[in-house]
């Protein structure tokens, strides 16, 4: 399934989708509902209901079934920068990025940047 021909994405639609595409960058892999849960803080069945309306819409594919089995259809520089990233770049990295441990945590990884 591809992107439904002029289809957009709403902004928290491409909150999810950046976090989704970000964290796959990282870690290797897709992340869990669970994984999107803790970071947006939001409850089990409005994780579920967004995966599921961002796949209906052509935004995504999963694999019945297989955990963890996300996939972003959409071409990674339409997507928005997660704010925590946004902010370095406007900084153009002045400061030590000691936040993004929390943002690293959320994402249900370890930080490999030194405590400061």
């Amino acid at each position: 399934m591809s992107q439904k021909s002029g289809a957009h994405f709403t902004e928290k639609q491409g909150h999810y989708l950046a976090f989704i595409h970000t964290y796959a960058y990282m870690f290797g892999r897709p992340p869990a509902e669970a994984d999107i849960q803790r970071h947006f803080r939001v409850s089990p069945p409005s994780v579920h209901q967004m995966i599921v309306t961002l796949e209906r819409n052509g935004f995504i594919r999963r694999q019945p079934g297989v955990p963890r089995s996300i996939e972003i259809l959409v071409p990674p520089e339409s997507l928005p920068i997660l704010e925590w990233l946004g902010s370095k770049r406007q900084n153009h990295c002045d400061e030590p990025l000691g936040h993004t441990r929390g943002v690293i945590a959320r994402a249900g990884g370890r930080s490999s940047i030194p405590e400061t």
